[in-house]
């Protein structure tokens, strides 16, 4: 089965305002990273602010092009089409959810032309047409046809995310991207949004692809969690299997620092700042942070390792023992 898009062994690196008056310093923003997302499949990214799960729902989406690697949409090399026919398959095959709806929306049009737009910008039907899709957006985000004439500033912000979902729906994307969607809202709005992707992912059959710092929410919406750390994906995990069945040490950290009321967990420590992007470490980026690394770590990076279970990758030189309960790792030193 072709993937709906595929990323291979892409780097994304920036200049910094930092560094010499000739010579900006670079930003590693994301260091060969290799993901394929298959039709239907929702796939999380987590990690803490700074990893690269941004950067790399970009790269998806065609917004950012990487300086080495490809990115593939059905099959096709994105970068390799026309600027036309690039607009044309991104435009009407990817749709994205951005995290703040607020910013996201054009303050100036009404919900009835933000969810037009994507409709007359890419000649969908005729005017009939265009105002029948609208009024189906609406329903199948749950937005009352009242609110049709409204300003985005006078929606709540739980209906602006639903506007901006919609928005994304319009064109029947093969795929979305959603880059916290639920961050700016409150928390009694966010379960709301989550149960709303959830419906719509089945109703519609979506590949999906969810972008969390809340690795809780990720597990519950996804089929397989990708770990990201300082531009790296580390870990590639079966949704089912993140709890207790992760073997990277950042994977299992991220894990028990999220609270749970009915299996509550020690929280694993993990001392100092995350390292710069600009000048990562050697070898493994997590090593300066981590309980089990030694020598080995800062010689290379390691490649990826396969579980015992499969769909299960990592990379690890000291991986944490399959099936070890999550309270227990940052007390046992590697082998």
């Amino acid at each position: 089965m072709t993937a709906v898009v595929e990323v291979r062994d892409a780097h994304v690196v920036h200049r910094a305002r930092s560094g010499g008056l000739f010579r900006r310093d670079r930003v590693y923003a994301l260091t060969g990273a290799d993901l394929a997302v298959a039709p239907g499949e929702t796939v999380g990214v987590v990690g803490e602010s700074g990893c690269g799960k941004s950067t790399l729902a970009k790269v998806l989406v065609g917004i950012e092009r990487p300086v080495l690697g490809t990115v593939s949409f059905r099959g096709r090399d994105l970068w390799a089409m026309t600027p036309a026919e690039r607009r044309a398959a991104v435009g009407a095959g990817v749709g994205m959810i951005f995290q703040d709806p607020s910013t996201a929306l054009n303050r100036r049009l009404t919900v009835r032309r933000v969810l037009r737009d994507p409709l007359d910008v890419h000649r969908r039907g005729g005017r009939a047409e265009r105002e029948d899709r609208v009024r189906e957006l609406m329903a199948l985000v749950g937005l009352p046809r009242a609110l049709a004439d409204a300003l985005p500033g006078q929606l709540s912000g739980g209906q602006r995310q639903r506007v901006a979902i919609a928005r994304a729906l319009a064109l029947d994307p093969a795929l979305v991207v959603a880059d916290e969607p639920t961050s700016a809202l409150d928390v009694s709005v966010r379960a709301q949004i989550l149960n709303l992707l959830l419906d719509l992912r089945e109703r519609l059959g979506l590949a999906l692809v969810f972008v969390s710092h809340d690795i809780q929410t990720v597990r519950r919406m996804s089929d397989r969690v990708i770990t990201m750390y300082l531009g790296r994906i580390v870990e590639e995990t079966p949704a089912g299997r993140v709890a207790g069945g992760a073997r990277h040490p950042y994977t299992r950290a991220l894990f028990s620092a999220a609270p749970g009321l009915l299996h509550p967990l020690e929280p694993i420590p993990l001392t100092g700042p995350v390292p710069s992007a600009i000048r990562p470490p050697s070898g493994c980026p997590f090593r300066t942070r981590c309980w089990r690394a030694d020598a080995v770590c800062a010689e290379a990076m390691p490649g990826f390792s396969a579980a015992s279970r499969g769909g299960h990758r990592y990379r690890c030189h000291h991986p944490v023992e399959e099936d070890q309960p999550t309270g227990d790792p940052a007390r046992q030193e590697p082998a």
